[in-house]
């Protein structure tokens, strides 16, 4: 009789077969294939951001007393605060200033990417089922993630270089470009190695995301608070070294050159993506190692709609949010006499923009209200990229086969993450109030501050619809959406610095209500932007209402 061999697959189990990192280099090319538009948008979105910001400054200054302008405010604990420890400025140079000021948002749109990324390849597959078909190939157990570091390594790379060589072409310093870039990417690194050990915390991509998010953002307040009390001469800069963004900060291009404190932000993120490797290994595939709550063996009698539904989906987020948000208001709050005693010896068109001598706190407080709208801005464009992530992975479908229309389904998430909106600018504004009325010793100034922060609430909403739009027509252009909150950002900011012109300024929404208290809130702006909010959403109703098979 005739002797018929088989051969099998053999799987990749930890101690057999070709090892824990078997099949990397095939899951790279995956993924490199997978995130073909995605990692051009990063890198490059990156780096023409920056040649914005450089191309606009050498407009803008025109002479040494241009310079001197910068200084006033960019030396100031304001400055501080959005900017950096102000290396260099006692001497300032348009590179000096690119690098200390706008550097910093940059190097922040860097640790996103890391994150986002290594959340999307790891714990995202492992919910959506596809991980389990990788791995019923011969792939080892750390292959996935092993993949995913190497690609973030190999973006924050494309990122150092293209930044670096920006800088370079524009005849500033090679050794100063260089060392920008490589801050730049170093902070992709240390949030790519965050994002390791958080995605084997929960078994939710959002959780995940959200977690390193929030680190991203304490790193971010640690580092102001240090670099104000270093501007002030406090004993409290030390809190700048123990922010990850203050680690790439203190390399200081252009002035002090100094390479060493990037071994820092190699050595944690090496320690991070160590402690992910090891947390995996101590974890089921699909679980996380913080269990999730079970919940009652019936249903609460409230959860009888697609509204209610929406509410519980949302509310770990919303407290989430709120926690941060009444945390970063009384961290800046506190801050308000130092900051507004900076401004004692400021030129006065640098004075004229925080409001004038007599408005400095009013002005403070308004751009603080910006500030946190923006910050809500993030909040709505995750909240919607939630509706994707449950219609991609199965769980939307389960609701739309009873009785809920998908008009029904979108509008519920909506309404309910548009009632968030207000809440949180309340809060914020609870806190920027509290940490202020400690600061300067009076309370007087708690209801225009509240009042300035939930006036934004029409501009939030109708990026939110905006966002909403998107997901209806093309969920693959989703991520658009942050480029409108971007803008935003460079014009409540930079406008005055970068001269941007009027009407291009008013194309953001942030631009319109008004900086309450130091301006008057625009009722006409406040109903142009809610009726517009409502016509959006309802439009992205509409079209979500037809039922697409297969939506892309």
């Amino acid at each position: 009789m005739a002797t018929v061999t088989v051969n099998r697959p053999v799987l990749a189990t930890p101690g057999q077969g070709g090892g824990r990192v078997t099949g990397t280099g095939t899951l790279l090319r995956f993924m490199l294939r997978r995130d073909r538009i995605r990692l051009p948008a990063w890198t490059l979105g990156l780096a023409l951001l920056m040649g914005y910001f450089a191309t606009a400054l050498e407009t803008f200054v025109e002479s040494p007393a241009d310079l001197e302008g910068l200084t006033a405010f960019s030396g100031s604990p304001a400055g501080a605060l959005f900017g950096g420890p102000g290396f260099g400025f006692d001497d300032l140079t348009i590179e000096r200033f690119l690098a200390g000021q706008y550097g910093l948002y940059v190097a922040l749109g860097a640790g996103l990417m890391g994150l986002l990324t290594v959340v999307r390849h790891t714990r995202a597959e492992e919910r959506s089922g596809r991980a389990e078909l990788v791995r019923a190939s011969v792939v080892g157990r750390h292959a996935q993630l092993t993949a995913v570091l190497v690609l973030v390594a190999m973006m924050a790379a494309v990122v150092a270089i293209l930044i670096g060589g920006l800088m370079a072409s524009r005849g500033y310093d090679l050794g100063g470009a260089l060392l920008f870039g490589a801050s730049v990417g170093a902070v992709a690194l240390v949030f790519a190695g965050v994002a390791a050990v958080t995605a084997q915390l929960s078994e939710y991509p959002r959780a995940a995301s959200g977690a390193a998010g929030a680190l991203l953002g304490a790193a971010f307040v640690l580092r102001g608070l240090g670099d104000m009390a270093a501007v002030q001469g406090s004993g409290a800069s030390w809190l700048s070294w123990l922010s990850p963004v203050g680690w790439s900060q203190q390399t200081a291009p252009y002035v002090h050159d100094r390479w060493w404190p990037l071994a820092i932000s190699l050595a944690f993120a090496v320690t991070a993506a160590a402690a992910g490797y090891a947390l995996s290994a101590r974890r089921d595939f699909g679980a996380g190692l913080v269990p999730p709550r079970p919940g009652p063996a019936r249903a609460a009698a409230w959860l009888d709609g697609p509204l209610a539904l929406a509410f519980r989906l949302h509310r770990a987020s919303l407290i989430g949010w709120s926690v941060g948000l009444l945390a970063a208001g009384l961290a800046y709050g506190s801050f308000t006499q130092p900051l507004l005693d900076g401004f004692t010896d400021a030129p006065e068109d640098m004075v004229a923009i925080m409001g004038g001598t007599e408005n400095l706190l009013d002005g403070y407080l308004g751009t603080m209200g910006l500030t946190m709208a923006l910050v809500v801005g993030v909040y709505v464009v995750l909240a919607v990229q939630t509706l994707r992530s449950e219609e991609s992975e199965g769980r939307a479908e389960s609701v739309l086969a009873t009785a809920v229309s998908r008009s029904a389904w979108i509008g519920s998430h909506l309404v309910v993450t548009a009632v968030g909106v207000p809440w949180l600018l309340l809060v914020a504004g609870a806190g920027m109030g509290v940490g202020a009325a400690v600061s300067t010793g009076d309370a007087g100034s708690l209801g225009g501050l509240l009042l300035g922060h939930v006036a934004h609430t029409p501009a939030v909403w109708l990026l939110l619809a905006a966002a909403a739009l998107l997901y209806a027509v093309a969920p693959r252009v989703l991520p658009l959406i942050w480029v409108v909150l971007g803008y935003g950002l460079i014009v409540g900011y930079f406008a005055p610095i970068l001269e941007i012109p009027a009407s291009a300024a008013r194309l953001s929404p942030f631009a319109h209500v008004g900086e309450h208290p130091l301006e008057e809130v625009s009722v006409v702006a406040v109903l142009v932007l809610t009726g517009l909010a409502a016509v959006t959403a309802q439009v992205a109703r509409l079209v979500f209402r037809r039922d697409v098979v297969g939506r892309t």
